[in-house]
């Protein structure tokens, strides 16, 4: 699988309510820890990573992710993409629907896992 195929992976795991936490690695002896920002959170190390990407999951529903521009670029073990997409969300403990235009962007590794995020970024395109 290529990053492209990646990226679009991941966006069908959040439609699907699936797990997200195994499209991130983990980093190695003396990395620095790698940060995922979503729209009103910044998680920073594998551990905080996969417990939000997990709470996400337990506490949100009836994902819809629509992708309008994404763009990939992949040099031997690396990437990055872009994309601006359209998503919402059904918060099941209040039972709020949240929608949102957002810029996304990240970086990618390839392992032995395929190709995993090291680093995203989702903010919200609100013009001033």
């Amino acid at each position: 699988m290529d990053a492209r195929s990646t990226v679009k992976e991941y966006y069908d795991a959040l439609r699907a309510g699936d797990p997200l936490a195994p499209y991130f690695a983990e980093e190695h002896d003396g990395d620095d820890a790698f940060v995922k920002f979503g729209i009103s959170e910044r998680l920073v190390g594998s551990e905080q990573i996969q417990t939000g990407l997990r709470t996400q999951t337990e506490t949100t529903a009836e994902w819809t992710v629509t992708s309008h521009a994404l763009r990939v670029s992949e040099r031997g073990a690396h990437a990055w993409f872009s994309d601006t997409v359209s998503m919402g969300w059904i918060n099941t403990e209040s039972g709020e629907r949240h929608e949102f235009d957002t810029r996304w962007s990240g970086t990618l590794t390839k392992s032995s896992n395929g190709w995993q995020f090291v680093g995203m970024h989702v903010s919200t395109a609100d013009e001033l």
